[in-house]
């Protein structure tokens, strides 16, 4: 078989052919996949656990999660059996299987660009954070970029899609139209979005960096300064780790978006398939990365996490000991 492929693919392997490289790339999707649903549904059970950790930043990151976790046990395996030709029932049935997939996308990036406008609220405008950021504020924004996501995921429903050929199976390249995935999708929804987060992280910081110089300036003494700055520094670490997963997101979807985007001024070109491929997994991993990463910056996330894993277990052990003993006992009987 060659080895190149000529058509765009996003969250799904395109091709009709099969090849050498369909194992691996099935099995490397079923281990994201694992990691993807069984972390992303530890962030969401630490947050109902700990109520330490059900702060308004934290809605919206149970929000990515939900996305994340869907991503796992529904993008994937709808993934796989796109690669083994998923059955072609009809066409608009097709687009919405591939419009919810969309979907979940959209709903990350929002939930990114509601973090970070929370963070800047916080941290640039800390006097009115209580009143604009409320519990019930927060859910009704996380409310809307899901529907948000929801209308934008849903325009290949509307006309904006391609005539499939005469085919059986229900292929992504073959139904999604590549000028919605580049000019609306990609320049649109994506790099509008990730443009703009961009610049909030950096006048964030840049204005943290001023504010500290003017700290470090004022009477070492004076205890207002410094309780500034500590919670100056507080802010920070979390507004980093929060820019941290911005940029992950970034690096794991930019390569998919670049060669659609070269897909669409050269369509006659070529892609090679394992870079193909690897694009594509990088995308969802993107989704199992995310609950590393709070895993390796929240303290308080780590720490949920393990007392829900020792808690099971201190449950577990009392329960064992209990059938020990009635074994020995109906044994000494």
């Amino acid at each position: 078989m060659n080895e190149t492929w000529n058509i765009s693919m996003d969250m799904f392997s395109a091709r009709v052919p099969k090849s050498h490289f369909d194992g691996p790339y099935i099995a490397a999707e079923l281990v994201i996949a694992t990691f993807s649903t069984t972390g992303n549904l530890l962030v969401c059970l630490a947050v109902k656990q700990n109520k330490r950790l059900q702060t308004v930043t934290n809605y919206f990151l149970v929000s990515l999660a939900v996305a994340d976790f869907f991503v796992g046990a529904l993008a994937i395996p709808c993934a796989i059996l796109t690669d083994l030709g998923m059955p072609y029932h009809n066409l608009y049935f097709c687009i919405l299987i591939l419009s919810v997939l969309i979907m979940l996308t959209h709903t990350s990036i929002f939930s990114l660009l509601a973090v970070a406008v929370e963070r800047y609220i916080a941290i640039l405008l800390p006097l009115h954070y209580h009143r604009i950021m409320r519990p019930w504020n927060a859910r009704l924004i996380i409310l809307t970029t899901w529907l948000l996501a929801f209308l934008t995921g849903s325009i290949p429903l509307m006309g904006w899609h391609k005539t499939p050929p005469q085919s059986s199976h229900c292929f992504f390249a073959c139904v999604i139209d590549l000028t919605y995935m580049v000019y609306f999708n990609f320049f649109g929804c994506m790099l509008v979005p990730l443009v703009v987060m961009f610049v909030i992280y950096a006048h964030i910081f840049m204005t943290v960096r001023r504010q500290m110089r003017r700290i470090t300036a004022l009477q070492a003494g004076a205890k207002g300064p410094a309780n500034r700055a500590v919670s100056l520094r507080r802010e920070v670490r979390k507004a980093t780790s929060l820019f941290l997963l911005l940029f992950l997101f970034t690096i794991c979807w930019i390569p998919m978006h670049v060669i659609n985007c070269f897909l669409l001024v050269c369509p006659q070109c070529n892609v090679p398939e394992p870079i193909m491929l690897m694009a594509i997994l990088l995308s969802h991993a993107n989704s199992a990365f995310n609950p590393l990463l709070y895993a390796y910056r929240m303290k308080s996330y780590r720490q949920t996490v393990k007392t829900m894993f020792l808690c099971c277990r201190a449950t577990a052990e009392p329960e064992s000991s209990r059938e020990d003993a009635d074994t020995a006992k109906k044994t000494t009987t």
